[in-house]
């Protein structure tokens, strides 16, 4: 069944790709990764295969890929990604040996790619499990670990009509998961080598602190202000906190929205008061004049977020929060929107009181005033966000310490 259903999506695809941009560049370079594998595997080394679906997949493995890179220098990485987001983005990642699509999960594409590569282990990062690539890995008993991998009762892996493809979870050689529900879980279905070790991702965002870039014109535009920083915004989001923050002329805003194109940038634009400007098109002075800056470039939040009194993190009106942990680790309380109840570390963070969330614009509105009106309040929220990450770090180490190289 698994095999007919990936055929079934592999003709939607094809079809897909005509009239989608994002789908025909993941359709041709799915073709093109053999092509690549060819030229670049050197059969006289040994690979280490790292497989992340998107950019926030590949995030979570990166810490580890770069740790063992220093130590074990006698290997070369492959990283192989599903989505374009993720390729895209980091297809010049200086990490990497190899950097491709991964071909869909059809036998002979497993077969094809495995001949090719001839893995010596391999990483697949949290919500990986291709069938066919796993059981063939399993087959040449070549070691299989997933990381920072998370399970939930809802999955199809614990429901009593899919315990035939549950089965595949067998083919893992050790899962590296974020908590002891996952544990709990796998264990009621006989899997037991199990280690919780958490999330690497707050590993990576503690490494992208300590390597954040200095950024000239936002610290001009900043000046000393109380400044509020929405990171990853999409419109719902900008309606509620841009409606704030035009009746308070004593805040500077900086808005790096999900999606910067054209008419997304003037929507942002109509809708703010007062001296609007955008990254790109500005220089420090006219910035220390404006109100809002807008980011209208990528790469740069992560370090952004250093220069906010508080963060927000944009998604929760839609598919879902995006990653909260880069503000909270500049130690600033964060609000996010109410589609965050798949998200350990958001329901974390409210627990904590580090993180707040949101359902409207009248909810916004009374935590920005406890915020105004208290900053002892602010500022402890904003320790108690940056201490949690710190509390949570260091899965990459006991991943390492474990994994037999």
């Amino acid at each position: 069944m698994y095999n007919i259903a990936i055929y079934f999506y592999l003709l939607g695809v094809a079809i897909a790709s005509l009239f989608d941009k994002k789908v025909r560049k993941m359709w041709r370079g799915e073709r093109d990764a053999f092509d690549v594998l060819k030229r670049e595997v050197d059969p006289c080394a040994s690979y280490v295969w790292f497989h992340a679906a998107s950019l926030g997949e590949f995030e979570q493995g990166r810490p580890l890929m770069e740790r063992l890179r220093r130590r074990h220098p006698e290997y070369k990485i492959l990283l192989t990604f599903f989505s374009p987001s993720g390729y895209e983005v980091r297809k010049n990642y200086q990490g990497a040996d190899i950097i491709c699509y991964l071909p869909l999960d059809t036998p002979l594409n497993a077969i094809r790619f495995l001949r090719l590569v001839r893995p010596v282990m391999a990483f697949f990062i949290k919500y990986e499990f291709w069938y066919n690539y796993l059981h063939i890995l399993k087959h040449r008993n070549i070691p299989v670990y997933s990381i920072s991998s998370i399970f939930r009762p809802e999955q199809i892996f614990f429901k009593w009509y899919a315990r035939s493809y549950a089965k595949v979870l067998r083919c893992f050689t050790h899962f590296y998961v974020q908590n002891e529900i996952s544990k709990e879980l796998l264990a009621k279905i006989g899997i037991t080598d199990v280690t919780v070790t958490g999330d690497t991702r707050f590993d990576r965002v503690l490494n992208i602190k300590e390597q954040s870039k200095h950024l000239p014109l936002v610290e001009a535009f900043s000046n000393g202000a109380n400044v509020f920083v929405a990171g990853s915004s999409w419109a719902p989001d900008e309606d509620i906190f841009i409606r704030f923050f035009n009746n308070h002329p004593d805040w500077k805003l900086i808005i790096a929205p999900h999606v910067t194109d054209e008419e997304h940038l003037q929507q942002i634009e109509q809708k703010c008061s007062g001296k609007t400007v955008r990254y790109t098109r500005t220089d420090e002075q006219e910035a220390s004049e404006a109100r809002c800056l807008i980011i209208d470039c990528y790469g740069l939040l992560s370090s952004i977020y250093h220069y906010g009194g508080i963060a927000y993190v944009g998604g929760g009106f839609g598919v879902g929060i995006h990653n909260v942990l880069e503000a909270a680790v500049w130690n600033v309380p964060v609000i996010f929107g109410p589609n965050n109840g798949n998200f350990m570390e958001a329901q974390e963070l409210k627990k904590a009181e580090g993180g707040f969330e949101i359902g409207s614009y009248e909810d916004f509105e009374q935590i920005m005033n406890r915020f105004i009106g208290d900053r002892k309040t602010m500022e402890k929220a904003g320790a108690t966000a940056g201490e949690y990450v710190k509390s949570r770090s260091g899965a990459t180490m006991r991943i390492l310490s474990e994994v037999k190289l």
